[in-house]
């Protein structure tokens, strides 16, 4: 599938006045991702994130907030709590059947997206509490400390996270779509493009070679194109319907598709779970003076033996964990049973899910084996080659698959808009006499 080129994007006005509208919402928020949080010395702040690293919560929160967490800014929880909430729901679904019953009926789907709502208020509410209780555990960070600075940047950091929450909702049903999924896009890409510049300016004082750069672009195109590869790659089992009599006589072909099953089914999740638990250690360490505590924290350190490991063991786990949540082969084979499709060579129901629960299992074992190269690639990159960002990880995952998913959601519209005008234009004629469609 090619991409669609610029110039048919703004020649149907539908699909242009989506990208505008797209393209306002995200200005809209970037601009208030820069605007500080009253009564924060926003420089003491981020002085504290920066120097715990990547590898602590407060490094990994911001990267998803695009640097708002450590400027403190009114919109510092981004979309963050929304997501929280969403995944709570998604994981009570393959827990509690009340909840899965919900989410395969759209009256259901409604309920879930409006308790989601309420969720992400509670979640937004504790967040930018704790948020500025810990503003204030640092040195010189607000400026008059107290109930009053909590309650403001409470009040404030909620609003913020419901307007983000609000946009996003906004640019799905207006825009061209994922509006969830482009505001971390933005979010992480704001937070990459000083990288680069920063990586050209040790290029320039010869901190950075030249074959070091030429390196280390052909490792960086090389591991884009992976990613595509496997975000895109699917294991095609074969479906056959069979014929079947319309009445009259009349015999309806039987058709031949597939089910498609992709070796990254988890998406950027395994590694979401594997670094929200690896990071525990050095986060606790970083506010506690227990000696056993950071003897812990230290041994489970970035770029040690220990820490490859075991984040290599946990993205592995949470691959065939998070695999087993969103896909159900139990339900998949009923539903082709309903509907007179088999597998060819397989018997229907109980036989028919073994089979593709054994495929599935197959698949993701590589999909996680790539996860798990991906999440450790910036390590890597950052030690052998000097340079001041991490390439690779969750943030290469969530960019690449939310641009496939945007250029998709483009192609859509454009196809659908040349149905249209085939629906409107096209004619047909029949014994000499012209008819329109």
């Amino acid at each position: 599938m090619t991409a669609p080129r610029i110039p048919n994007l703004f020649g149907v006005p539908e699909l242009k006045e989506k990208i505008l509208f797209t393209i306002l919402c995200l200005a809209v928020y970037r601009a208030g991702a820069h605007i500080a949080t009253p009564g924060v010395n926003v420089q003491v702040l981020s002085d504290f994130v920066r120097n715990q690293g990547a590898q602590t919560l407060f490094g990994v929160y911001d990267m998803f907030v695009g640097g708002g967490f450590s400027r403190a800014t009114v919109l510092a929880l981004g979309i963050m709590p929304y997501i929280s909430a969403s995944i709570m729901f998604q994981l009570a679904g393959a827990v509690f059947p009340v909840v899965d019953k919900l989410q395969k009926d759209e009256e259901g789907r409604k309920k879930i997206t409006q308790w989601t709502r309420y969720v992400t208020i509670v979640l937004a509410a504790f967040q930018s509490w704790g948020f500025a209780i810990f503003t204030e555990s640092l040195q010189g960070a607000v400026v008059n400390p107290g109930w009053g600075f909590r309650m403001i940047t409470a009040i404030t950091l909620t609003t913020g996270a419901v307007f983000v929450m609000w946009l996003g909702e906004q640019i799905t049903e207006r825009g061209i779509g994922n509006g969830m999924s482009l505001l971390i896009f933005f979010s992480i890409m704001e937070g990459m493009i000083p990288g680069l510049f920063q990586t050209f300016e040790f290029l320039r004082t010869n901190v950075l070679s030249v074959l070091g750069l030429i390196v280390l672009l052909a490792v960086m195109v090389a591991v884009i194109a992976g990613v595509i590869a496997i975000t895109v790659a699917a294991r095609r089992i074969p479906i056959q319907i069979p014929r079947k009599v319309m009445g009259r006589g009349r015999i309806r072909e039987g058709q031949k598709t597939f089910i498609p099953i992709r070796i990254n089914s988890a998406g950027v999740m395994p590694i979401i779970f594997a670094q929200s638990i690896i990071i525990v250690p050095g986060t606790l360490a970083t506010f506690s003076n227990v000696p056993w505590l950071r003897q812990v924290a230290d041994t489970f350190a970035p770029q040690t033996l220990a820490y490859y490991i075991s984040y290599s063991l946990l993205i592995i786990f949470f691959t065939y964990f998070y695999t087993s949540i969103i896909f159900n082969p139990v339900d998949l084979a009923e539903n082709l049973k309903k509907q007179g499709g088999f597998i060819p060579g397989v018997k229907p129901g109980a036989a028919t899910a073994d089979y593709i629960d054994d495929v599935l299992s197959r698949v993701t074992l590589p999909g996680s084996l790539f996860l798990t190269a991906v999440a450790l690639l910036p390590f890597f990159i950052y030690q052998y080659f000097n340079v001041p960002f991490y390439f690779g990880g969750t943030a290469l995952l969530i960019v690449v698959g939310v641009a496939l998913d945007t250029v998709i959601q483009i192609q859509q519209h454009l196809h659908l808009r040349h149905y249209d005008d085939f629906m409107k234009q096209g004619r047909v004629r029949f014994r000499g006499r012209r008819r329109f469609m």
